[in-house]
């Protein structure tokens, strides 16, 4: 520990984690809102009630379970998820013999953190898989351009459902597609096609401020004579 104002230096172990265990357990609690979401999404897919679509996305119902364990999966991991998210920073043990009386639990935040991260990867993957197994029932329409990419990139690893099968490898595939940001990859160039002609302001400024930020102006979207009149 530095001291400036009088000249003075004294040397600690700093090593208590409980900075970054706060911000490992935050980081767990942000991202599982992310398999939340796309479970909720999941149920809209494979309920007929929500997505006038064949029940669970099967062609031949009955003997056919379609993505209804898929879903299970699904709803399993993010419920596992709100456990995991569950503060490890909160709690605290003393050890070694009362010379360390406050301990940050840090080791587990982010292990449990890791955990949760693999699960909302699954999740977002059997949702891709379910999104891809829907537009084979709207078909000939066809989606966006981006979205059409992505069908491609996953229908080039895993096929159309017909009959139940053991779905765990194609999940595990669509997984790896995220993991390595092949759909990433797939849709970026649309985003960036996407910002470059709406000219989108990306410096951040507070509209309290008094007067205007330093700098150049900020760019304005582009409007057509229709948009300025309304």
């Amino acid at each position: 520990m530095v001291f400036a104002d009088r000249m003075e230096i004294i040397s600690g172990g700093n090593f208590h984690g409980e900075y970054p265990a706060k911000a490992l357990d935050y980081l767990a609690i942000g991202v599982h809102e992310l398999a939340n979401m796309s479970e909720r999404r999941i149920e809209r897919l494979v309920n007929p009630a929500y997505s006038e679509l064949p029940a669970f996305l099967t062609p031949e119902g009955g003997l056919n379970s379609g993505f209804m364990i898929a879903h299970y999966t699904a709803a399993a991991l993010v419920s596992e998820n709100k456990v995991l998210c569950h503060p490890a920073s909160v709690d605290s043990l003393t050890t070694s013999a009362g010379t360390e009386d406050h301990v940050s639990m840090g080791g587990f935040a982010a292990r449990k953190c890791l955990r949760v991260v693999e699960h909302v990867e699954q999740v977002i993957a059997i949702e891709l898989l379910s999104a891809c197994q829907a537009m084979e029932f709207l078909r000939p329409l066809k989606s966006t351009p981006p979205l059409e990419e992505v069908y491609k990139l996953v229908r080039s690893v895993v096929n159309p459902w017909t009959r139940d099968r053991y779905m765990a490898p194609d999940i595990e595939a669509a997984t790896k597609l995220l993991q390595e940001e092949k759909v990433w990859h797939k849709v970026k160039p649309f985003i960036d096609n996407y910002h470059s002609q709406q000219q989108v302001e990306t410096r951040v400024f507070s509209p309290t401020s008094i007067g205007r930020p330093e700098g150049p102006a900020p760019k304005r979207r582009k409007t057509t004579s229709l948009s300025r009149r309304n």
